[in-house]
């Protein structure tokens, strides 16, 4: 059963910076790519960031362009996503998925892989202006 763990989040200021972690289980993490989706009550799930599975080739939701960095430790089963320059807007329970063997085209279309069914409990990251 694949198991997804993240942590990381926290209250920090706007221009502030966290580091999140995503740890996975019960399945091969160099055979997909990763994706980081956040969430906002009362709206969707939307794709934040998605590292490719090969390449290591990175990909952005427009709103998060040059201020967060995803990364990976294959030998570690881990996912990172570096968030800088915070913005209030940036409010939101983070999840981290396998994406597929690709990065979509549009990130913030992004959808989990069509076998993963347990979302993690997310890590919340609160940005206070």
């Amino acid at each position: 059963q694949v198991q997804v763990e993240e942590s990381g989040g926290g209250l920090v200021q706007a221009g502030g910076s966290l580091r999140l972690s995503c740890t996975a289980s019960g399945l091969t993490f160099d055979r997909y790519a990763w994706g980081w989706f956040r969430q906002t009550p009362g709206k969707e799930r939307e794709g934040v960031s998605c590292i490719a599975r090969l390449t290591n080739n990175t990909y952005y939701a427009d709103s998060v362009k040059g201020r967060f960095a995803a990364s990976r430790d294959n030998a570690k089963n881990t996912l990172y996503l570096q968030m800088n320059s915070l913005k209030t807007e940036d409010t939101a329970m983070y999840y981290c998925a396998p994406s597929g063997a690709v990065c979509p085209r549009i990130t913030t279309k992004m959808t989990p892989h069509p076998t993963f069914t347990s979302w993690g409990q997310g890590t919340q990251v609160t940005v206070s202006s």
